[in-house]
């Protein structure tokens, strides 16, 4: 308990841990990670997210399902409340979408409300988006059980589900808020779209203003309940937003589809080339890849090695590969 505590662990989440490691040994938890697909990324890694790294606190590990975005693809948060409006919904949908389809990746929490429908923006639109939990990422713990279709959707279409917690751990009262400070983290800059007085989007917001990222907000009516959170952050010099537009001007991403394609890939081999023709942000299993090139398998597999050596390709578990 005293080197959890002397590691940074609050008292309280010091015995969450101490209890779950009691009833959760090593050796099932690997087990689980490598039949699920999971796999780590730690602090001293190369693989870590670069502006995590540069918070006060960052998590120590990752556990990631799926594929972690291109270090230097830009990402935006986007937060607000369970109990959301049509206009909330309406709003997060036309501010994700244009976003999502020029390549910015979409990070949030997966809770109900203004969450889901960012992340499903986000897919609808052929974009990326990062699930942050307050719980395991395995697939019977993620939290809320109402999403987990969505989890695997995001998976799928080539994003990434993580969590700073281990396979099996249950959320508690302390793991949402603590989350709160990763999704901000990973990001460029927090969008609050609807958040009564004491929501949990505001945890973000002020982890954002802490670690010196753009918040915006959404303006909403003087009389709306669930429009308190937006209007205070404006008035307390938030950047108000009523199109994609204003996102990209204030990060200074305007030509933001151009920075993306410029990233992408190049084939250093007529190998390579073919591989890359037969990859989008949609997963493809190994064997399709043969299929589709007409290559020899060890050529594919050691190809396909050496690409996602160069951060050109991801595997994102079960012989599954989509492009960088």
């Amino acid at each position: 308990m005293t080197d959890l505590m002397e590691a940074g662990l609050e008292e309280a989440i010091a015995h969450e841990f101490l209890a779950w490691r009691d009833s959760s040994p090593v050796e099932k938890i690997t087990e689980q990670m490598e039949r699920e697909g999971i796999h780590t990324v730690s602090l001293n890694e190369d693989g870590y997210p670069h502006l995590l790294k540069e918070i006060t606190d960052p998590p120590h590990t990752l556990f990631v399902r799926g594929a972690l975005p291109h270090a230097e693809q830009p990402s935006l948060a986007v937060v607000g409340t369970r109990a959301c409006s049509t206009y909330g919904r309406r709003a997060c949908e036309e501010i994700v979408a244009p976003l999502a389809r020029q390549g910015m990746v979409i990070v949030s929490g997966l809770a109900l409300g203004i969450d889901g429908y960012a992340h499903q923006a986000a897919i609808d639109s052929n974009g990326l988006t990062v699930a942050v939990l307050g719980s395991g990422v395995d697939r019977r713990h993620v939290s809320p059980s109402s999403h987990r279709d969505l989890s695997e959707e995001i998976i799928f279409r080539g994003g990434s589900v993580i969590s700073e917690y281990p396979p099996g751990f249950l959320p508690t009262n302390y793991s949402f808020p603590a989350r709160n400070r990763i999704i901000a983290g990973l990001s460029l800059g927090t969008l609050v779209v609807e958040a009564p007085e004491d929501s949990g989007a505001l945890i973000t917001a002020r982890c954002a203003l802490d670690y010196n990222r753009e918040v915006f907000a959404i303006p909403h009516p003087i009389n709306s309940l669930s429009g308190v959170g937006p209007n205070n952050l404006i008035k307390m010099g938030a950047r108000p937003v009523t199109s994609a537009m204003d996102i990209t001007d204030a990060l200074n991403l305007k030509n933001l589809k151009d920075i993306v394609d410029n990233r992408k890939a190049l084939p250093s081999s007529h190998t390579e080339a073919k591989i890359l023709s037969t990859l989008s942000r949609e997963p493809k299993h190994v064997d399709a890849i043969i299929k589709h090139t007409g290559l020899d398998s060890p050529v594919v597999m050691s190809t396909l090695t050496l690409m996602e050596m160069k951060g050109k390709v991801k595997n994102i578990g079960g012989m599954m590969y989509i492009s960088a």
